[in-house]
């Protein structure tokens, strides 16, 4: 009985849905925009205010996909309306939840407060931004191939041999370009890296991905200045006029990769 009682607790406890933080000490009320309609409004603490909505202490959780989608569309859709709002604001991964009443969160903005202040110095008049640079590897690798005397004198001797030695040249010809093709993709990294890391405050190399009909080179996520952002997407577009090369410039996102206040 007494489980039961504990439980039943649990699940009605009071808590905070905490979408983001800004360096405003404003009261908004931005009304039923947040999560299933909930109001949304700020709760302030000296020089910081957390965006939030009242909620039961317990995680949203869901077996229906297009439900989490739903809310996580939310909890982003929240963040964009407080960043116009407020200006800057260190955002929260999804989900993120604070016991209790406002007071609660009173205390977490007092506990963190230093922490919250430098994130907000790091990222202030910041956005993320997405940059994935393709090239065609059958275009490199021809070219490659083409100025390589090695490859092209195996090529060249291929129909000169008994069909055992040609087996082994042909390997050794992709042995060679699959060589060669690694050095080059590292030269091309850092030429492309070197460009762009003039025109942004932090970087994060992240791991390549596979898309169809496409061979990446590189996938990085980066903190832009605003005043940056121009003259980086120019720079970029001429990458993307290179021959063999395209690249894919996305955002601007609330810098989730360069903060981490939960």
């Amino acid at each position: 009985m007494n489980q039961t009682v504990q439980k039943l607790d649990e699940e009605t406890r009071e808590g905070r849905y905490v979408y983001c933080v800004a360096e405003k000490s404003r009261t908004v009320k931005f009304g039923k925009i947040g999560i299933e309609n909930n109001n949304v409004y700020t709760i302030t603490h000296k020089d910081l205010c957390a965006v939030v909505h009242d909620c039961k202490s317990q995680a949203y959780i869901s077996d229906d996909e297009e439900k989490v989608k739903n809310w996580i569309k939310m909890h982003q859709n929240v963040i964009d309306i407080a960043s116009e709002k407020l200006g800057t604001v260190v955002p929260l991964t999804f989900d993120i939840i604070v016991k209790g009443s406002n007071e609660g969160v009173v205390d977490w903005l007092r506990n963190d407060y230093e922490r919250l202040k430098r994130i907000l110095g790091k990222i202030r008049n910041k956005q993320e931004f997405g940059i994935q640079i393709f090239w065609d590897e059958k275009k490199i690798g021809d070219e490659i191939a083409e100025k390589n005397q090695e490859i092209q004198n195996l090529k060249k001797s291929i129909n000169e041999v008994s069909e055992g030695e040609a087996y082994f040249y042909k390997n050794t010809i992709e042995t060679i370009l699959k060589k060669e093709m690694e050095k080059k993709a590292d030269e091309y990294f850092k030429k492309f890296y070197d460009v762009i890391k003039h025109y942004v405050n932090n970087i994060k190399i992240d791991k390549i991905k596979k898309e169809r009909g496409k061979q990446m080179l590189m996938n990085l996520s980066c903190l832009v200045h605003e005043n940056k952002v121009k003259n980086l997407g120019g720079e970029l577009e001429r990458i993307n006029k290179l021959d063999g090369f395209s690249v894919k410039f996305t955002g601007p996102w609330p810098p989730y990769s360069f903060v981490s206040p939960g």
